[in-house]
């Protein structure tokens, strides 16, 4: 964001969930290990009666709204002040809020209220801070490395740190795509294949999609990069437990369809709206095999995954016009953690069942996706399934 383009009354905010884990990284990383903040046994002796977390944990979220949101890429954040008014715990939900109150136009600095605040609504930590805008030096041209890049074709990958959305992003990175991977909490996989690849080609968005408002987080990110997608591929999953007919309750089908529904919904839509989709983009939906061959104790997930089918198949009727093409790939059995409970036993007995002899792996999922993902190789495909099962079904 450039100087000119920020006023006074500008407002950005983040909203993030403290976890035990919170706590943990960040005694790692600063070697702050007081057991206040890290023995709940300990803080039970104090007058807080439950551990309290590091006051700079916090605040440290307010670098993310400056370095990412106002004023964003190429802030030099250089004064900061703070006062903590209240503790904050484990499982408590912060809302950081920056609002711009006053410019500098001589030195091109801005000054912003920052200030950090619970679910309960309360006040937890007020500060000031000063933020200098650093002007990016543009080039009279770009080099061969810019030129590939831009180039690219670009995936945003929903759920891409599970077994399934790792091989795609793998996949994808070798066929030359430029990945935004999204992730909730688990990016040591997704760190390590960053590492290994060229600058920019895979760039990690994380966020928890239960929250508010969380499409405006990726389409941000989006923004921010100046990237238009060619493929949204949809791998989130969420854990299926096995619940008997006369313990299901209504909750644990709300689960399964705001993954499978509500989250590419709402996201589709978002996308849209910023005009971020390029032509004749694709969306690529994860289904499963049992929409066609149910097991039992699993109604809420099957319910979902049929729902699901109707969703990809409207959704490609509507979306047409847009021209942006919507078809979904229909796995059997993967070991992946999503099904890790599941008794060897059973796998055993599925691969013997199988036509081909064997479980569909990982990377068996992944291909299907990028052939749907690439309109270079499905242009002309929409509303479709691609089963991916080893002859199990056939129709």
């Amino acid at each position: 964001m450039k100087y000119s383009e920020i006023e006074v009354g500008q407002k950005a905010e983040i909203t993030h969930k403290l976890s035990s884990k919170d706590i943990s990284k960040f005694v790692e990383l600063t070697g702050d290990d007081n057991r206040l903040h890290v023995d709940e046994d300990f803080a039970k002796t104090t007058s807080y009666k439950k551990q309290v977390a590091h006051g700079m944990l916090g605040a440290s979220f307010i670098s993310t709204v400056i370095g990412t949101k106002l004023p964003g890429d190429g802030a030099l954040w250089f004064s900061q002040n703070l006062e903590f008014l209240l503790p904050v715990r484990i499982g408590d939900t912060i809302t950081v809020v920056a609002e711009v109150i006053k410019k500098y136009d001589r030195d091109e600095i801005i000054e912003l209220s920052t200030n950090i605040f619970n679910q309960n609504r309360q006040q937890v930590t007020k500060g000031l801070a000063k933020v200098k805008i650093v002007n990016q030096v543009e080039c009279l041209s770009d080099s061969t490395d810019e030129k590939k890049s831009k180039e690219r074709k670009v995936a945003l990958v929903l759920g891409a740190s599970g077994g399934i959305g790792i091989e795609t992003v793998k996949a994808l990175i070798e066929q030359e795509w430029t990945v935004v991977a999204h992730f909730n909490s688990s990016s040591e996989a997704l760190t390590k294949i960053k590492n290994q690849s060229t600058s920019n080609q895979l760039l990690l968005l994380k966020g928890n999609l239960n929250q508010p408002d969380f499409e405006s987080v990726i389409t941000d990110f989006l923004v921010r990069y100046d990237l238009k997608i060619d493929a949204l591929i949809h791998a989130l999953s969420a854990p299926i437990p096995t619940i008997s007919v006369d313990q299901l309750e209504w909750t644990d089908y709300l689960t399964q369809l705001e993954i499978n529904i509500k989250i590419p919904l709402l996201l589709i839509q978002k996308i849209i709206s910023i005009d971020a989709f390029n032509d004749n983009a694709s969306v690529v939906m994860i289904s499963s095999q049992v929409v066609e061959q149910p097991s039992s104790n699993w109604s809420h997930y099957i319910t979902s995954k049929s729902a699901l089918q109707g969703f990809m198949k409207s959704m490609a009727l509507d979306l047409a016009g847009k021209k942006i093409r919507v078809n979904q790939v229909s796995p059997s059995l993967t070991p992946t953690n999503l099904v890790s409970e599941i008794p060897q036993k059973f796998k055993l007995l599925t691969a013997a069942k199988t036509p081909l002899k064997r479980l569909a792996t990982p990377q068996d999922i992944a291909q299907a996706i990028i052939f749907l993902a690439d309109a270079d190789k499905s242009g002309f495909i929409t509303g479709e399934t691609i089963r991916v099962n080893g002859g199990q079904v056939m129709l």
